[in-house]
Parts: C-alpha cells; sequence; structure tokens
C-alpha cells in the first residue's frame, strides 16, 4: 500500500490561509500551525508555489509569505501543477503475458480510460478559483 500524497490539498489550504486575509505578516511556521505540518515541509511547499510564481517569500527567521496574484487569478489547476501532484491515477507495471488477452491489451485500454478521467479532473480545477475556495471556507465558518 502507497502513502497519498497530499501537497496538493496542503498547498490550497496554505493558499486559502494566504489569501483569507486575517493576517498580512504570516510566516511558514503560522501557516504549518494551520495544516498541522512540520514548518519546513511547509517551507518545501511554498517553494514550489514561489517558483510557479504563485506566492512571494521573504527570506530569513521572520519571513513572511503572501499571494503573488489575486485570489481570483489563481485556479486550482494552477496549484496542482505548481507541486507536481501525481496524476489522479496510475496503472500498475506489468509485463504483458503474450498467452493472456487481457495482460495484452489491459494497459492500452485503461490508458484511455485514465487520461480522459485526468482531463475531466483537470478542467475541473481549471473552473475552481483559489477565490472560490476562500468564499466556501468564510461560509462555513
Amino acid at each position: 500500500m502507497s502513502a497519498n500524497n497530499t501537497q496538493f490539498s496542503i498547498a490550497i489550504h496554505l493558499m486559502a490561509g494566504l489569501g483569507y486575509g486575517v493576517r498580512a505578516d504570516l510566516t511558514s511556521t503560522d501557516l504549518a500551525g494551520s495544516v498541522n505540518a512540520c514548518p519546513s515541509f511547509v517551507r518545501r511547499i511554498l517553494s514550489k508555489l514561489s517558483k510557479a510564481g504563485l506566492v512571494r517569500t521573504m527570506r530569513g527567521k521572520s519571513g513572511t509569505c503572501q499571494l503573488a496574484r489575486a485570489a481570483g487569478d489563481i485556479t486550482l489547476l494552477d496549484i496542482y501543477e505548481a507541486v507536481d501532484a501525481p496524476k489522479v491515477f496510475a496503472v500498475h507495471s506489468y509485463p504483458a503475458q503474450n498467452l493472456c488477452p487481457v495482460s495484452c491489451g489491459f494497459k492500452h485500454m485503461i490508458d484511455k480510460v485514465l487520461e480522459n478521467v485526468q482531463l475531466s479532473f483537470e478542467e475541473t480545477l481549471t473552473k475552481t478559483t483559489l477565490a472560490d475556495v476562500i468564499e466556501e471556507i468564510k461560509k462555513g465558518t
């Protein structure tokens, strides 16, 4: 069994924290408390978001971070791509068994299906902005 990659959901959480507007001087330690993670792990994610032009970070012990663009101009697909999250589903690797028609044809068939799933997933992410996420959070609190 493999562990789930949570960087995408954590990245959305961090970005929502920055865009929520509670404080303008949030540090990686502040954000780490919100997601219940180690500050160094949060800094690694923030670094990816910064390289993608989604956040600005200030270096140093008391370095803060902020959104680099308006929350309405950042889609969940932007965040997904920034953290290089894995595809929704992956196909197991196996050597095709020549005597088994399922073994020989399965990968080709499932690749098409999963590609369509991935495209639908990414299309949904394109339609949702960080501002939408923050608005939903505010409704629930």
